[in-house]
């Protein structure tokens, strides 16, 4: 009875804060000075035809390098609590193996999957997409591979080598920005080449294809987690 009371002031308590912000909440006529600012400039001084990509792989950087590393904490902590579960277990439980429909669809899915998923993060900077997007698109794939296959094992020394390097590598280009251009993550260490084409935008398709494998590989590792755990 206790419980049910504190959680119900608290409800209280929560509803109290939000309804200010709904109640007083002002449109927004026009762009504040920084949107304008991104809206202007962006393109001409990016490259990108995608001008959402472009602040968030640029001008917010550190901020994207911020979720990538929030992503990387939970992907640790999904895979330590999983383990002492996992250790906890008096028995293991056996999986069930999946149908052959599921077998056969995977084995045609899943490299189209995987491929979709590289295309969204590689044309990120022209098309709505990017790092994050391909990142789950992958992962997805992955976990319809362990649905087909529940007894399958990753190979962790790979997956790790891929998590690892590509995060290096996102940090080396910021660095290079500071050094080659104005700034950390700067897209401009390589030249802009033609507007609206692939090989455009300087580093910014490099910098998604590494977030998109930095995100993908960190997904993989909560699903391996968890399909590991036999729970």
């Amino acid at each position: 009875m206790v419980k049910r009371f504190l959680v119900l002031l608290v409800l209280i308590f929560f509803t109290i804060m939000i309804i200010p912000l709904i109640t007083d909440v002002q449109p927004q006529t026009e762009l504040n000075s920084l949107a304008k600012k991104y809206v202007k400039d962006g393109s001409d001084e990016l490259g990108g035809a995608n001008l959402v990509t472009s602040v968030i792989v640029t001008y917010r950087g550190l901020d994207t390098l911020g979720e990538v590393a929030v992503l990387f904490i939970a992907t640790a902590g999904v895979g330590f609590l999983l383990r002492r579960r996992k250790k906890a277990l008096s028995k293991p439980v056996k999986k069930r193996e999946s149908s052959e429909i599921l077998q056969t669809g995977t084995l045609l899915l899943m490299p189209l999957i995987l491929l979709f998923g590289v295309y969204i993060f590689l044309h990120g900077h022209l098309t709505p997409g990017g790092g994050f997007q391909g990142g789950v698109v992958i992962a997805s794939g992955i976990l319809l591979s362990f649905l087909a296959r529940p007894q399958s094992e990753l190979n962790h020394t790979v997956l790790h080598t891929i998590e690892s390097l590509s995060g290096a590598f996102y940090i080396v280009i910021g660095v290079l920005g500071i050094y080659l251009a104005a700034g950390f993550l700067d897209n401009r260490i390589m030249p802009l080449g033609d507007f609206g084409r692939l090989f455009s935008a300087g580093a910014i398709p490099i910098i998604y294809s590494l977030i998109g494998l930095k995100v993908g590989s960190e997904l993989v590792g909560i699903l391996d987690s968890m399909q590991r755990s036999e729970l």
